[in-house]
């Protein structure tokens, strides 16, 4: 039986699914939320808001929300004034 790789293990865990996908992007959250690292990256505004977006697929969404809206403080100010 041949051994999995190791980004094939990482996938599969929950929040994993993208892992390895953005090679040039260096800032993601997903760790913060318990996903694997290289997940939920953050580089771009657009992206950060998809993050929030996705976060309910992480073992701890709340750890990829504080950490997007670490990087993007205006998200967390847009939120409060919608509610």
């Amino acid at each position: 039986m041949v051994k999995e790789s190791k980004l094939s293990k990482e996938r599969k865990k929950p929040g994993g699914s993208n892992a390895g996908e953005y090679p040039d992007v260096k800032v993601f959250c997903g760790p913060a939320g318990g996903a694997p690292k290289g997940t939920y990256p953050v580089n771009t505004l657009k992206r950060a808001k998809s993050a929030i977006k996705l976060a309910h697929n992480a073992p701890n969404p709340e750890g990829i929300v504080n950490c997007v809206y670490g990087h993007y403080p205006k998200l967390k100010a847009q939120r409060k004034s919608k509610k």
